[in-house]
């Protein structure tokens, strides 16, 4: 989790810090893979979240069987993510509900979030992080008003 899902995390925090609800959540985000565990974002995540004003200091960590029991939520960013997810899950699936971040998109509901690690320069950074914004502001909005 170098890319997409530290810039979900520091909006979403953003999100309920201005909403004043950060009290209530706990927010984390994890790698399905390990190959990038203990590395800071990439750099162009990180450029990204400071052009928006988004503190961000976590390294990338892997999934865990028991984030599925300890999270009510647990986001992908497109469905190969959601697949992986649902594999990883512990028998029963956990409590957690693995959802499709982009079905919160308020102005295209289903959005997948395009991985932009393989672009040559940050715009798709940018555009990941407006996404997240959409998303993120959609996902309270339906959470507070217990639509999920």
């Amino acid at each position: 989790n170098i890319c997409r899902s530290p810039i979900a995390e520091a909006v979403f925090l953003k999100t309920i810090n201005s909403a004043g609800v950060a009290d209530q959540w706990e927010v984390d985000s994890a790698a399905i893979g390990s190959w990038h565990v203990g590395r800071s974002p990439d750099h162009r995540a990180l450029a990204t979240m400071k052009n928006h004003d988004l503190p961000y200091s976590n390294k990338a960590r892997q999934i865990k069987k028991a984030d599925f029991e300890h999270y009510d939520y647990i986001f992908g960013m497109d469905r190969e993510n959601i697949t992986d997810l649902k594999e990883r899950a512990p028998n029963g699936g956990g409590k957690a509900k693995i959802l499709l971040l982009g079905d919160f998109d308020v102005q295209q509901p289903g959005a997948i979030i395009r991985d932009p690690y393989y672009d040559q320069g940050s715009e798709g950074f940018e555009q990941c992080y407006v996404q997240c914004v959409r998303c993120c502001d959609g996902f309270l909005e339906k959470a507070q008003k217990g639509e999920i």
